[in-house]
């Protein structure tokens, strides 16, 4: 009797320790394991060994321009200088040496090295500009009676001289901007050159940035956007409309040759 006990409490203590199949009945899963006395579901072994994708960061920056546009009656407009847009281009980005043209609308640009905390980056971003009328498919933000309006979006982009201990599992950018003039009747020629610039960026932070504190993170990306945007703007009030003072001229050159002749 004692041999039969002792047999029979080897048995229990085996099976408490082993795994083997067990139907529960309503419980809604077919196959259910019994570990150590411990119920675990199917679903719930593949939710555990299941690791969660850090989710990215975004930061971004915006900025807007409203500078008086001389614009007198009868001579080029700035919808006829916008339609030009290799000559925009070489206005907005004058250092011909780091772009190309890729395209009718599309020109790389190969930007100065970025420095963001610890690291060094040299972007190459491929930008679009695109001349939109009547109201068809104008970006946010620009009013449908504005007669033209210039589109400049980024829509590729490349991050060299970046080492792999920092290089993000996934990075997007995103550029989006518009130009064009706003025009009030009886103004004699003076008009508004209006427009806005945002630039963001989302990134899945690589493991040695990911233990730096976020508010620290977050003020030293802003600044670096801020930074882009500010240039940009300054390249539009000042080189922007001087090369438009310059188009305006040669194109009043270019009518009086021809009527002269």
């Amino acid at each position: 009797m004692t041999e039969v006990s002792s047999a029979m409490a080897t048995r229990l203590s085996s099976h408490r320790h082993s795994s083997f199949p067990l139907i529960l009945p309503g419980s809604g899963h077919k196959t259910t394991r019994v570990l150590g006395w411990k119920t675990i579901t199917e679903k719930q072994i593949k939710l555990s060994t299941t690791a969660a994708s850090p989710a990215p960061v975004t930061f971004t920056s915006g900025i807007s321009t409203d500078i008086p546009l001389y614009e007198p009656p009868g001579q080029a407009s700035f919808d006829d200088y916008i339609q030009d847009r290799p000559r925009v281009f070489n206005a907005m980005f004058p250092d011909r040496r780091r772009s190309k043209r890729l395209n009718d609308e599309e020109w790389s640009i190969h930007m100065l090295p970025i420095q963001f905390l610890f690291a060094s980056v040299r972007p190459v971003v491929v930008m679009r500009l695109k001349c939109k009328s009547l109201g068809k498919e104008y970006p946010s933000g620009v009013p449908l009676h504005a007669t033209r309006v210039l589109e400049l979006q980024a829509t590729r982009w490349e991050l060299n001289g970046l080492e792999s201990m920092y290089m993000p599992s996934h990075f997007s950018l995103r550029v989006q901007g518009a130009l064009y003039a706003e025009r009030k009747r009886s103004s004699g020629g003076r008009s508004r050159l209006k427009g806005h610039l945002e630039m963001s960026i989302s990134l899945v932070l690589p493991s040695v940035l990911a233990l730096v504190p976020e508010n620290i993170l977050r003020a030293a990306a802003e600044t670096v956007l801020k930074r882009l945007v500010e240039k940009m703007k300054q390249e539009v009030d000042e080189n922007l409309l001087s090369d438009f003072q310059s188009f305006r001229k040669e194109t009043l050159m270019t009518l009086g040759d021809i009527s002269s002749s």
